[in-house]
């Protein structure tokens, strides 16, 4: 199975009159955010890949025609996929942004979905995880609560966007945490998996202790 994973940046590649050529062989396009709505619903015209996605920090509109992952577990091409948007709060004022503690309730809410599908194979996010390559900067800090999310279900993979290469060209693309393999996708990231049968459920590890961060809201 072949997944193209989007965030932040159009990927030029995917945006014109080759498109569809561009995306033959194509199987799933998950989206970590910040894409304009009509970028994604443009590449629905030359697939027929399902596209999920969830929202970026500056998403203002939904894309139509696409599967949206927030704050769920929807199931496709054989795949639970688990999905929070948004990034840290940095404007009081801003939509899809959160406080470590706003953001943790919505990751408990998330975590008894996941019990309920059995586990998850992907966790899509916009943000990073705390301390997972996330920025030095306060607005591009990563969650603390996605680290307890990966530590209990382990899922396959975790993918997000937030984190620009052109802040830190020296930022790896694709990191290891124990079983999770962590891809940026910011602009594109295209990778393969084997086919898969239906996903057994992955016993929990009991590590999801708090529902609430200690962190101050900020």
């Amino acid at each position: 199975m072949k997944i193209l994973a989007l965030a932040d940046e159009p990927c030029q590649v995917y945006w014109g009159t080759d498109a569809r050529t561009r995306l033959a062989g194509i199987d799933l396009i998950l989206s970590c955010g910040d894409l304009p709505h009509h970028y994604l619903e443009y590449l629905t015209n030359y697939t027929t890949a399902p596209i999920g996605y969830v929202n970026g920090n500056h998403d203002r509109e939904q894309p139509g025609g696409c599967l949206c992952a927030e704050d769920t577990v929807v199931k496709c091409c054989g795949l639970r996929i688990a999905g929070l948007g948004g990034s840290i709060r940095y404007d009081p004022h801003a939509e899809h942004q959160y406080t470590e503690q706003e953001m943790t309730r919505r990751a408990a809410k998330l975590n008894r979905a996941i019990r309920k599908a059995g586990g998850v194979d992907i966790l899509l996010a916009h943000s990073p995880a705390r301390g997972l390559n996330d920025g030095p900067d306060f607005a591009h800090t990563g969650f603390d609560c996605f680290n307890r999310l990966l530590d209990e279900h382990t899922p396959d993979y975790f993918i997000h966007g937030h984190v620009h290469f052109s802040y830190n060209p020296a930022l790896p693309r694709v990191v290891q945490r124990g079983e999770t393999t962590v891809i940026n996708a910011c602009e594109r990231h295209l990778f393969e998996l084997a086919d898969r049968p239906a996903p057994a459920p992955k016993p929990a590890k009991g590590l999801w202790y708090r529902f609430f961060s200690s962190d101050p809201v900020r």
